[in-house]
């Protein structure tokens, strides 16, 4: 997204939190194709089989940024920030369900890129992933952002650095040691 879309994107973020409800019908149009290309992220790295689609988990994500009262909003790469957070609770929700429905049986699973796992196309359970973030975010809160920003949404070490307001060296650092965390715990999970 250009510089004039971004100040447009961030303005109408703005309104909507000001209550401005049309602002939202105005906004989604322009990060529509943005949030089909994160969950597309996401859903490339679901087994084959999984049966949500692209589609299905925007228009979730929308309905859920749609119903609640929106945050402060800092930026356009704030907002896909959330929106990220939406889709990984989806996906989490999704393989739950799926998994309760199958009483047991074999959960959902991602296909991690070597820029998490360090091992290309590392399967992991994508509730084995919101586990071993959750005890991430409570050991160092701003890792466990980092990796939901970076892996979750796609952002960029500059974007992410916006979002948190923290320089990109720092991202860059806390990305590496994030990484290598969920790595040994990840091994460590599936060790019998």
């Amino acid at each position: 997204m250009q510089n004039g879309s971004s100040r447009q994107v961030t303005d109408l973020l703005t309104r909507w939190r000001a209550g401005d409800r049309e602002a939202l019908d105005v906004l989604m149009p322009l990060v529509y194709e943005e949030l089909r290309r994160l969950a597309r992220y996401y859903l490339r790295q679901e087994r084959p089989d999984h049966t949500l689609q692209s589609t299905a988990l925007v228009h979730e994500a929308y309905v859920r940024l749609a119903g609640q009262n929106p945050p402060e909003w800092q930026s356009r790469a704030h907002f896909f920030g959330v929106a990220a957070r939406l889709m990984r609770q989806i996906l989490v929700d999704h393989a739950r369900a799926s998994h309760a429905a199958k009483r047991g049986g074999a959960s959902l699973t991602l296909s991690l890129n070597e820029a998490v796992a360090g091992s290309k196309g590392k399967e992991l359970d994508i509730l084995a992933l919101d586990d071993a973030l959750n005890n991430l975010a409570q050991i160092n809160p701003q890792q466990s952002q980092i990796v939901e920003l970076r892996f979750f949404s796609g952002l960029s070490i500059e974007d992410t650095s916006e979002v948190l307001g923290v320089s990109p060296a720092t991202v860059k650092r806390n990305w590496t040691t994030a990484r290598a965390w969920l790595f040994r715990e990840i091994n460590r999970s599936e060790q019998p």
